[in-house]
């Protein structure tokens, strides 16, 4: 009989990573779980952030009274009209494009010896999704409608939940707002995005009473923060451009009118 062969055995799959369970203090149970690689990058891009820049934050409040009166009053024509609807996120979008051009420095950041410049405001807009945050970015904000930020927050938002999001929509932001509002978060400081030199934090608005012409009054507040990196922006930079923010907020009919 012809000598057999014997077959290889089958490749064996690496076995998954799995939790180590181990025990604490007084038999209580601790779990190792090994950070997923998402997890991993962004823990990286963080420290990196930290280390790397002269970060500092400023803060300042936001009377959106205006802002949601207006919602109140033309939220339902504007879906009919443009089949989106009409977020807070559109405004501080649209007050911050027109802001960076004036503070041309905050849409800047330090490459080497060199400032780099923008003559164009890309916007990274932070997403918590289930796989951790993603900062999809919506191009060229100063150029759009209320109407056009809308529907990119929108479809960026979904594309991020959804994991269907392209290369060209998570590179290319000069400036990030994030919203720590929707989960409740009344004040933070918000880290920045490197290598960008500026993030907004967009907070909780809670019915807080305030000095009117004289008088006190209750309305709805936001505190709003803006990190900074302190080697290319200036103290009195960050806090004009925060204010600038806030004026433009309050003041919706100039925002929509963008003068």
């Amino acid at each position: 009989k012809p000598a057999q062969v014997a077959k290889p055995a089958p490749a064996t799959k690496p076995a998954p990573k799995v939790a180590k369970v181990e025990k604490g203090a007084e038999g209580g149970g601790i779990r190792r779980v090994p950070m997923t690689r998402i997890r991993q990058r962004i823990a990286q891009h963080l420290v990196g952030a930290q280390q790397n820049a002269a970060m500092l934050t400023t803060f300042n409040e936001v009377d959106m009274s205006g802002v949601m009166a207006l919602r109140a009053e033309y939220k339902e024509q504007f879906t009919e009209i443009h089949g989106v609807s009409l977020g807070f996120m559109s405004f501080f979008s649209r007050a911050v494009a027109m802001a960076l051009q004036e503070f041309e420095v905050i849409n800047a950041w330090i490459e080497g010896e060199e400032i780099v410049y923008h003559d164009y405001v890309n916007l990274g807009i932070a997403v918590g999704t289930e796989r951790g945050l993603v900062v999809p970015v919506l191009q060229r904000v100063e150029q759009m409608s209320m109407a056009e930020i809308e529907s990119e927050i929108k479809r960026v938002a979904r594309g991020a939940r959804d994991n269907r999001l392209s290369m060209d929509d998570l590179t290319g932001g000069t400036f990030t707002i994030t919203n720590g509002g929707i989960f409740g978060s009344l004040l933070s400081t918000p880290i920045l995005n490197a290598p960008q030199s500026g993030i907004l934090g967009m907070h909780a608005i809670q019915q807080r009473p305030v000095a009117v012409d004289g008088k006190v009054e209750i309305r709805p507040m936001m505190y709003v923060a803006l990190s900074y990196d302190h080697r290319l922006v200036d103290g009195q930079q960050s806090v004009s451009f925060l204010v600038r923010v806030k004026q433009l907020v309050e003041d919706p009919v100039r925002l929509l009118l963008q003068v």
